[in-house]
């Protein structure tokens, strides 16, 4: 009996002594499992850290920025493609015109007066008797009309040419020269008006012919071969339309104010013979 108890006693004591150290194996071996998964999710992230670090960083290309071409680009460019020959007998064309035309407006410009102010000043001169005053005033001052009223007033002074038959055809005699002082250069305005045109049909002709002899080397019809020199034919006549356009703009600019300035010597002449017929030194 006490052999029985004393083999339970060892079984429950050696029972009780391996729990613990069971438990603690047990623990020991879950803190090592749990150290090399967190070991190994470190080196996962470093790894994942490191390859997101070297890799290269991958830039969307910009989209292109479209530059536009201005309107002067544009018509260099195309001034540059045609052929050298016409266009820059065009371009002559335009710059002589554009000479020519600059210089009569300047021309003309000045030659305007206020008409009724200036011949209300030459009326109170030869009304006071004042005629070689008046001719002084007209002599500084610039213009056909002044030029018209300068005659006039020295037929009136003079003692064998002032009957009013005298000083009427000197008047109409010295607005015939004024007239032609204002129209001067105006022919050749319009010959550069029909000149470009003209250069640019011509240009026209020649690249067409240039087309037909690359087309009879090439033995073929096709665009290619075909595009060069109607490509040069239609811009030197679109330069050449352009030009005569431009120069026919100032043309009729310069026609406007000839006209305008014709009608203030008519005034002027009408408002002269008054003061002459009234003027006690005209013979009647």
């Amino acid at each position: 009996m006490k052999k029985y108890f004393a083999i339970v006693a060892m079984v429950a004591a050696c029972t009780f002594g391996m729990t613990p150290a069971v438990m603690a194996q047990e623990e020991v071996a879950d803190e090592a499992v749990a150290e090399q998964v967190d070991s190994a999710e470190a080196v996962v992230d470093s790894a994942a850290v490191d390859s997101a670090a070297e890799a290269p960083v991958v830039e969307e290309p910009a989209a292109p920025v479209e530059e536009e071409e201005g309107l002067h680009k544009t018509l260099k460019t195309k001034f540059i493609e045609g052929d050298a020959g016409f266009m820059s007998l065009v371009a002559i064309a335009l710059v002589l015109g554009l000479a020519f035309c600059i210089e009569r407006v300047i021309y003309l410009t000045l030659a305007q007066v206020n008409t009724r102010k200036f011949m209300a000043t030459i009326a109170e001169k030869v009304k006071a008797d004042k005629i070689q005053e008046a001719i002084d005033y007209c002599a500084g001052t610039r213009g056909p009309v002044a030029q018209i009223s300068k005659k006039a007033l020295q037929n009136l002074a003079s003692t064998d040419q002032n009957d009013i038959a005298t000083i009427e055809r000197s008047i109409n005699i010295e607005a015939e020269v004024q007239g032609a002082y204002l129209e001067e250069n105006c022919s050749w305005i319009t010959l550069f008006i029909a000149m470009a045109p003209s250069l640019g049909f011509l240009g026209t002709v020649i690249g067409m012919v240039q087309a037909f002899d690359d087309i009879e080397r090439a033995g073929d019809i096709s665009p290619t071969v075909v595009a060069g020199g109607m490509k040069v034919a239609l811009i030197t006549t679109i330069f050449g339309i352009i030009v005569a356009l431009v120069l026919q703009v100032f043309y009729n600019y310069i026609l406007s104010r000839v006209e305008a300035l014709n009608s203030n010597m008519e005034e002027a002449a009408m408002s002269l013979l008054d003061m002459c017929v009234k003027s006690p030194k005209c013979k009647k």
